[in-house]
């Protein structure tokens, strides 16, 4: 089995991923950990504010790890904001059938209200060594984003309205 899980920044990708890893034993792959071993082994020139072109960059070395792994039949989870939201079109049905995909947005009403709960727990996880860009607007904005942009291509997005409360059963 193959779990993707993205969304904007700041919606608790990395946390859901290391839980589901202790609860099921299936190893994940962060894609921002990716993303630096190749920006600081200078394999590409991008850096990691270019976000679109990171996605074009990253998601085919991605793409082609998942076909590799179900075609050895191992599980794997993999995360980050690197997964385009029209990633079934690059899998056949074959490969689809062994894919789980779930995007997490947080709702405005919970950005608002729990803002300061985003930031603690920012570093749970990974440290975060420059955060200071995340500012409520930003969040706002992306999580705005993520969410027309699940809707638009249809894919099945995880909304947190009230309380943070993701679980993912397999």
């Amino acid at each position: 089995m193959i779990i993707l899980i993205t969304g904007a920044s700041h919606t608790g990708k990395t946390v859901l991923a290391q839980k589901l890893l202790e609860k099921y034993k299936y190893p994940y792959l962060s894609i921002d950990h990716l993303k630096m071993g190749l920006i600081r082994s200078g394999s590409t020139e991008l850096t990691p504010m270019d976000d679109n072109e990171l996605t074009e960059y990253l998601w085919p070395i991605v793409r082609e790890m998942i076909k590799t792994a179900i075609e050895n039949t191992q599980n794997l989870i993999v995360e980050g904001c690197y997964i385009p939201f029209d990633w079934q079109k690059d899998f056949e049905q074959q490969y689809l059938e062994h894919i789980k995909y779930y995007c997490l947005v947080l709702s405005e009403n919970y950005i608002r209200n729990h803002f300061a709960d985003i930031k603690k727990y920012a570093n749970v996880i990974e440290n975060r060594l420059d955060d200071e860009w995340c500012t409520m607007e930003s969040v706002l904005a992306d999580n705005a984003e993520v969410l027309s942009l699940a809707k638009k291509y249809n894919v099945n997005y995880i909304l947190v309205e009230d309380k943070y409360e993701i679980s993912i059963e397999l």
